[in-house]
């Protein structure tokens, strides 16, 4: 196959540690090895420059989201007004990412004679700043390809559903754009049925040979087991779990490791717990997939619906570890039982590992470009 000239426009890149940061960066690196010309337009943070180097694509800086987000501080009412701020000025202003549609159009106003544009959401920002700038007078490439995570008007795990107006948005992305990429076939529901026909399925892709696991024998004296991810309240909610283990007598000898950025989900648990409920530090991704390896088993809260699937599955299936699945309303300790008894019968079932092997996936995006 000739090689084409690609642009990847996205918000989380290298160093970042985010699912769309791994999508973006792990694309760009396989799209480089298969012999494509690779520009990205992203933030520029601390070494990417040299990392940019040693990969061999080309660097677009999209400049700094210089809006101020709310800061959520102090105690009482002070906190509940300020928490709101926040949380509002996101729902209804999409603040403050909203700011990239105008980085997007200054970063890619000369930008021309690529084969293709590939924009990853979330932010969702990211493909309307591109839909601003895009035009049959200035199309930037000859093909462009919407990349999306989540879906935004369709999304389910959220405790508020977006604004009508935000609709218009996405539409006008969705008319624009010649594909739209979805992770799985259970998130196409997600979109408006008009656009049903540009959506294909692409996983999230990487490359299992840059992952180095544990293989040694695992702890004997209590289970290990742990979590890696978000929480949403109400949804990908721990508390019902997290008080289910803290009720357990101490004869359970158990850790469970926890990974999150949103830890406020989990500290009320953590002193009740004596010891077995562990905070654990964001690390990056590889040092990540070492620990989790470790364990005996890991956990997945379910989401709410079946349109978002937590890009997390990917990790666990590359660990190889059986996941026990939690549904928030839904506890069944019994199956929590069996798992420290070492009986997976009732483990998460997970999908075949070669359909997220970045060269796969690499080829897929690829097979869009006419």
């Amino acid at each position: 196959m000739s090689s084409k000239k690609i642009l990847i426009v996205t918000n989380g890149f290298f160093p970042e540690i985010s699912p769309r940061s791994f999508r973006a960066t792990e694309l760009a690196k396989e799209l480089v090895r298969k012999g494509h010309e690779v520009t990205v337009c992203t933030h520029f943070r601390e070494g990417l420059e040299a990392f940019a180097v040693q990969h061999n694509f080309r660097l677009i800086d999209l400049g700094k989201l210089t809006w101020p987000r709310p800061v959520v501080k102090g105690s009482g009412v002070e906190f509940l007004v300020r928490r709101i701020i926040a949380r509002f000025s996101a729902l209804l202003f999409e603040y403050p990412t909203i700011q990239l549609i105008p980085l997007i159009k200054k970063a890619l106003k000369n930008e021309k004679g690529y084969d293709a544009l590939i924009s990853v959401a979330v932010p969702y920002p990211i493909h309307w700043g591109v839909s601003k700038i895009w035009s049959k007078k200035n199309p930037i490439a000859k093909t462009w390809i919407a990349d999306c995570g989540d879906p935004y008007m369709g999304q389910e795990n959220d405790t508020f559903k977006p604004p009508f107006y935000f609709g218009y948005l996405e539409k006008k992305f969705c008319r624009k754009a010649d594909f739209i990429t979805v992770p799985t076939q259970n998130s196409i529901p997600g979109y408006y049925p008009e656009f049903h026909d540009k959506i294909k399925v692409i996983p999230q892709g990487f490359r299992f040979e840059d992952v180095a696991l544990y293989n040694g024998p695992l702890n004997k004296e209590k289970i290990i087991f742990g979590y890696a991810g978000m929480f949403i309240p109400g949804r990908r909610d721990p508390s019902e779990f997290l008080t289910y283990l803290n009720s357990l007598d101490e004869s359970f000898k158990f850790e469970f490791h926890i990974y999150t950025t949103t830890p406020q989900f989990v500290a009320p648990f953590v002193e009740g717990s004596k010891g077995r409920i562990v905070m654990q530090p964001i690390v990056p991704r590889e040092k990540l997939l070492y620990e989790l390896s470790k364990m005996h088993f890991v956990v997945n809260f379910e989401n709410v619906g079946h349109k978002q699937t937590p890009s997390k599955l990917i990790d666990y299936l590359i660990i190889d570890k059986p996941v026990l699945s939690v549904t928030f309303g839904n506890l069944q300790p019994e199956i929590f039982q069996e798992f420290l008894n070492a009986d997976y019968k009732h483990k998460m079932l997970l999908p075949e590992k070669d359909n997220y092997r970045i060269e796969n996936v690499a080829s897929q995006f690829i097979a869009l470009i006419p």
